[in-house]
């Protein structure tokens, strides 16, 4: 995994969409320069979200970006995805591993030093940190301060990837921290038109 890649990172929700198609969504952000995209469908079931899975796998390799499973290992290893991301509840990424290969992407959520310290000792390739902001996307999301978020950073030699909240009037606050890359869910998905809205962001990133 190249830095860059992790850049400008979408994270999937099809409810933002509001009925709009979801794979013309997702084509007009790949179209827009998203670096990184992960697929995680809260409501979806495994079916669906194998299906979703195996387009957006065709959809990536169009674009030639990263594409990351959420939770799921199984799914992603169905769909030959990139890689998996998982939170603290989920399998230890030291397993994940296991299953995935060596070659393949993991990313862990952390909120704290030690959560963070962990991931890197079970073999994590980055770290997402959040929610920096107010976030709706996820409700059970605790927040992270700036302090706390600069703490990681200092702490763990690891990519860290900063989400929740972000909006193109608040990620100047985060650029001071130095973060590898910026995970976004509404405020591309909200957007009216997603292409123009992720080309505001590659600029402004």
């Amino acid at each position: 995994m190249k830095m860059k890649e992790l850049k400008f990172y979408l994270v999937t929700d099809s409810d933002i969409l509001r009925g709009r198609d979801f794979y013309n969504s997702i084509e007009e952000a790949l179209k827009g320069g998203v670096t990184m995209l992960q697929l995680r469908e809260k409501n979806a079931s495994g079916k669906e979200f194998l299906e979703k899975a195996i387009k957006l796998r065709e959809l990536t390799k169009k674009y030639n970006v990263k594409f990351i499973i959420n939770d799921r290992v199984d799914i992603a290893m169905l769909c030959d995805a990139d890689g998996v991301h998982v939170g603290q509840s989920d399998i230890p990424a030291n397993k994940v591993r296991e299953l995935m290969g060596e070659d393949k992407i993991v990313g862990v959520s952390a909120r704290t030093v030690e959560e963070a310290i962990r991931a890197k000792e079970n073999g994590a390739d980055y770290l997402g940190v959040g929610a920096m902001f107010t976030t709706t996307t996820k409700l059970d999301a605790k927040s992270v301060s700036i302090e706390k978020l600069k703490e990681i950073k200092k702490a763990v030699d690891l990519p860290i990837v900063a989400i929740g909240g972000l909006s193109l009037n608040n990620i100047d606050k985060l650029k001071v921290c130095n973060v590898d890359g910026y995970a976004v869910v509404s405020a591309i998905l909200g957007a009216p038109n997603i292409k123009l809205e992720c080309e505001k962001w590659s600029e402004k990133i």
